[in-house]
């Protein structure tokens, strides 16, 4: 049986940008009881906070890796650090630019927030702005097609970036080699653990999508449409590696 579980959040675990709701935060509790666990997105540590671990009590056993794996925290009595694989000044100046012209292809009705952040070591494009309420959001851009003009175009005046859709409406962009993959394999060396002994849930494993990277390294995927169907997954893994849900299933 698989020794790590790691997930995608925003789309898997949650809505995008959204915390765990109730039932998700006592199943991650559970899992936590009887496995290891990452988290790898698109978003920043802050976002973590927020979306995940305000939301449960117990943090041992889990792995955080924002921003697609270009960051790792890890758990030993506190947060710690590990690593941030940030872009340099001129890495930035040449993504912003180029990222504000083909941004342009686009004009949607209304932008809530920023449409492009900065977030270090990764900067992520999202098609109406940073904070558009999901109900807007899961209609905009459902079947990828406005984003994939929008990479295409990237792709080509930035071939030496990892670019990949994610979430709703996000589009993020990394250092080359820097992204969930990477991620894992900074996982695979940090636990000394081994690809095979790894599981993988996420929302996104398509081609283009910024989970099908981590296909590439070997480890086991499924593929999920939505954090109602993680749900049901979480608690088939719970009950294979020996769990319980009585305890929560009271709350």
């Amino acid at each position: 049986m698989k020794q790590l579980i790691i997930f995608d959040l925003d789309g898997t675990l949650a809505q995008s940008k959204a915390a765990l709701d109730e039932e998700m935060a006592w199943l991650l509790e559970a899992l936590l009881r009887v496995s290891k666990v990452a988290i790898i997105s698109g978003g920043d540590w802050p976002q973590f906070e927020k979306q995940v671990l305000s939301k449960i009590t117990a943090h041992a056993n889990l792995s955080i890796l924002p921003t697609c794996g270009t960051k790792y925290y890890q758990y030993t009595g506190e947060w710690k650090q590990l690593y941030a694989e940030n872009f340099s000044p001129e890495e930035k100046k040449k993504i912003l630019t180029q990222l504000n012209e083909v941004v342009e292809i686009l004009h949607p009705a209304k932008i809530w927030g920023e449409q492009i952040e900065d977030r270090g070591s990764q900067i992520t494009f999202s098609g109406l702005g940073q904070d558009a309420p999901h109900e807007v959001k899961k209609d905009w851009d459902p079947d990828f097609a406005k984003r994939k003009i929008i990479k295409e175009a990237l792709d080509k005046t930035l071939p030496e970036f990892s670019i990949q859709m994610g979430g709703e409406t996000s589009i993020d962009i990394t250092k080359p080699g820097i992204d969930k993959a990477y991620g894992i394999h900074k996982l695979e060396q940090t636990l000394n653990m081994p690809v095979k002994d790894m599981l993988f849930i996420g929302d996104a494993l398509f081609e283009g999508g910024n989970d099908h990277p981590a296909r590439e390294t070997g480890v086991d995927c499924i593929q999920v449409r939505d954090p109602h169907e993680t749900k049901r997954v979480v608690e088939a893994i719970i009950y294979c590696l020996g769990g319980s849900l009585a305890q929560y299933a009271a709350r």
